[in-house]
């Protein structure tokens, strides 16, 4: 009888998290103190905290992490809902997916960052030119992750629900859509790290405001320590986000 794997305790994973984090922190500092590092490549991180307290204090962190996040969380809702939307009516229906999805397929094939100055042309140094970014980012990652989702239902569930009775509108809520929400929520966390990529490299093109335009401004200054503080507020920006949806998918999948 296969011995069942006791639950990990969150506490020892935690610990161990901090630990490791403080270890290479302290290593990376104690490399550049030594001249072990250049500090004009890594910088340290005594030198990065100071360049994020400095940012604070002049209220920038506030501002262009407002900006970023807007432009962020606007890109990742409108592609994950077409990503989603498209995901679902195109794995439903074997006549339209068997029209579109190679159509889908190749445009997927194009460097989407690419486009960048393209949206920036079409839609100036704006906000919405950011959004754009953003979604053309997420949008078929989320669409890919549906579309197989749906595909791998059990076609017995579909069969069942429709013995019962059940119209396709019915299948598609009580029994499609739940069955995928695995993996909905696995692509709508990678597409969070993709949708803020939109938004950063956009802001890199032009901006007066934002997390990618201030990594812009000190990398342009030969600030090291400020481009590696853009890149730590990015990354504390991702974790937060990544932990509300999985509190949601938790939430969404307790039936499981």
């Amino acid at each position: 009888m296969r011995e069942q794997l006791r639950p990990l305790n969150r506490w020892t994973i935690l610990s161990t998290q901090v630990v490791l984090t403080i270890l290479v922190l302290g290593l990376w500092e104690l490399g550049g103190r030594a001249g072990w590092i250049d500090k004009l490549y890594f910088s340290r991180p005594s030198d990065i905290g100071m360049q994020v307290a400095e940012w604070v204090r002049l209220g920038y962190v506030v501002k262009d992490v407002v900006t970023t996040m807007s432009e962020t969380l606007a890109g990742l809702a409108v592609g994950a809902l077409v990503g989603i939307v498209l995901g679902i009516v195109l794995a439903s229906n074997r006549f339209l997916g068997a029209v579109f999805e190679p159509l889908l397929v190749l445009l997927n094939s194009i460097p989407r960052i690419t486009l960048v100055p393209l949206f920036i042309l079409w839609f100036g140094f704006r906000f919405e030119s950011k959004v754009a970014s953003a979604i053309a980012l997420v949008l078929f990652v989320v669409f890919f992750a549906t579309y197989a989702g749906i595909k791998d239902v059990d076609p017995t569930l579909v069969a069942s629900a429709r013995v019962l009775g059940a119209t396709r509108a019915d299948v598609v809520r009580h029994v499609l859509v739940p069955s995928a929400l695995t993996w909905i929520f696995s692509s709508l966390r990678s597409a969070v790290g993709f949708a803020l990529i939109g938004a950063v490299v956009a802001e890199y093109f032009g901006a007066n405001a934002g997390v990618g335009y201030r990594i812009q401004y000190s990398e342009a200054n030969f600030n090291t320590a400020g481009v590696f503080a853009g890149l730590a507020v990015l990354m504390v920006l991702v974790t937060l986000v990544d932990a509300f949806i999985v509190r949601v998918q938790r939430h969404l999948i307790r039936w499981k």
